[in-house]
């Protein structure tokens, strides 16, 4: 599990788990600490990802927020980036 703070009122909580052809990423977008949206992603494999959940999450956000919060929250998740 990880945990990724977006801002001061919403986190992300992601997981992977096994499935029979792969893995699976799942993220549940927290309100302060209340779940308002889930999603997942399931992988065969991920080479294409620049880190780790990156697709879940941006998923997440685009599930949940529009407009100028949704570019707001994707330029977060962009700047989490390691390098």
């Amino acid at each position: 599990m990880r945990i990724f703070n977006l801002d001061e009122n919403y986190q992300v909580v992601c997981n992977w788990h096994n499935t029979r052809n792969g893995f699976k990423h799942t993220a549940n977008l927290c309100r302060n600490g209340n779940s308002v949206c889930e999603t997942k992603v399931n992988y065969l494999n991920r080479t294409w990802e620049s880190f780790e959940y990156e697709t879940v999450l941006y998923r997440v956000v685009d599930c949940y927020f529009e407009g100028k919060e949704q570019e707001k929250y994707r330029k977060i998740i962009k700047d989490l980036r390691p390098y």
